[in-house]
């Protein structure tokens, strides 16, 4: 069968391997969250049961950047922290983009809108998103991103939770009950830093260190804490 979550950056590792080179495509995951009965709650999907590698594995919303991303209408741009964070390993244009794919992405696989609807599309409210991290996808795989985390509230979004066949089990996961859930490797990280962070004030968000993940267990840190802000 065809991979139905191709396309999601959280699949890319579970892809095998190739002796070919393959350059990473820019992708964008949003990690859509809300505070629930038992703490907070991330929205994940699970990859299609009938895929040959890694069944079942949790994934954020998320896909490539398509062309018409860059031009796209939006509701609301990116707080300045934000694009600054991202511009960290992108031009402005693309570093809006990704931004605007986690937002598309987010709607064609989960039919919620961050910000409204305009002649059949998302114009996204980019100003809710906060930058994460980003991940490469390890080289010797067919299928590589490099990928931009962002994380929205689910509050910001509104529409019918539904799936359209991408993931399957669509729904927020307490954090407390991921523990024994199949997860990627790099996901798994993605998440260790969302704890952080939602450990953090605002200010704190704005200017706390930032990671880039290159391949499995290769880190390189793109900003460190200011002086005056270390914890």
């Amino acid at each position: 069968m065809t991979e139905p979550t191709a396309d999601n950056p959280g699949s890319a590792d579970a892809a095998g391997v190739t002796r070919r080179r393959v350059h990473p495509r820019h992708a964008a995951s949003l990690v859509l969250w809300r505070d629930g009965p038992s703490g907070p709650e991330v929205l994940m999907g699970r990859r299609h049961h009938a895929l040959r590698f890694m069944p079942g594995v949790l994934v954020f919303p998320g896909g490539r950047v398509d062309r018409t991303d860059y031009k796209a209408p939006a509701l609301s741009e990116l707080r300045a922290p934000t694009l600054a964070m991202l511009r960290l390993s992108s031009q402005a244009s693309l570093a809006r983009a990704l931004a605007v794919a986690a937002a598309r992405e987010l709607h064609e696989e989960t039919a919620l809108v961050l910000g409204e609807m305009r002649g059949g599309r998302v114009a996204p409210d980019l100003s809710c998103m906060d930058y994460l991290s980003r991940a490469i996808t390890p080289a010797g795989r067919p299928i590589r991103f490099h990928a931009r985390f962002l994380v929205a509230p689910a509050s910001a979004a509104h529409g019918e939770l539904r799936g359209s066949g991408e993931l399957e089990e669509l729904r927020f996961f307490p954090l407390t009950g991921l523990a024994g859930q199949p997860v990627m490797r790099i996901t798994a990280m993605i998440l260790e830093e969302f704890q952080a962070w939602l450990g953090m004030d605002q200010p704190a968000r704005d200017a706390r260190a930032l990671m880039a993940i290159k391949g499995r267990d290769r880190f390189s840190a793109e900003r460190k804490w200011p002086s005056s802000e270390a914890p």
